[in-house]
């Protein structure tokens, strides 16, 4: 069955291989698998609620992915194997994302900055990496929000409304990304809590 997709501004295209992957037979177009995928990302929250491991470690990022997506594409959890419009060098995800964790342990271990700080930089960080083939920013928000409890604070609202569909709130968060790739991170850091 072929799947049509419609991509929202900023969002990573999935290639052949990658569509080819769908488990589920049913779905044929964008508004199915947006629906569907948002089941499966509630049933992921829910493990991650669960969760008193550590979450600054690779296998935390790959599992979360996998509890997000797994009910949806075969290669959830597994890091990318193409180069996207986004992200590093694909041989380099690992690296990467280990410097990354590094980096988040020790501004935490220094209170380098504000816990809000930490987790929107985190983000960032995390969706620059684009370790996934497909639901990057959407789990990169996860993990800011679960780093974001673990220090003490609330989740994010992250604009208070579906950052999925193309809209003016997905405009708001993309630019404030790009301000955050200038090393700007105040429009990030308000639009997290907006």
């Amino acid at each position: 069955m072929t799947i049509n997709l419609e991509y929202p501004p900023g969002a990573t295209p999935l290639d052949a291989d990658e569509r080819a992957s769908l488990i589920p037979g049913h779905i044929t177009n964008q508004r199915e698998l947006n629906e569907w995928e948002q089941l499966n990302i509630l049933q992921g929250e829910a493990w991650a609620g669960k969760q008193r491991k550590e979450i600054l470690s690779e296998a935390f990022v790959r599992q979360l992915h996998k509890q997000m997506f797994g009910d949806t594409w075969r290669w959830a959890g597994q890091f990318r194997k193409s180069d996207k419009n986004i992200g590093v060098d694909w041989l380099n995800i690992s690296v990467e994302l280990r410097k990354l964790l590094d980096d988040v342990a020790v501004q935490i271990a220094h209170t380098s900055y504000p816990p809000d700080e930490v987790a929107a930089r985190f983000h960032h960080r995390l969706v620059a990496i684009h370790p996934f083939p497909n639901g990057n920013g959407r789990h990169a928000r996860l993990m800011a929000d679960l780093l974001a409890e673990r220090l003490g604070q609330s989740r994010f609202t992250w604009g208070s409304r579906s950052l999925v569909d193309a809209s003016a709130t997905r405009q708001a968060y993309i630019t404030a990304l790009q301000a955050a790739d200038a090393r700007n991170y105040t429009q990030l850091l308000v639009f997290a809590r907006s």
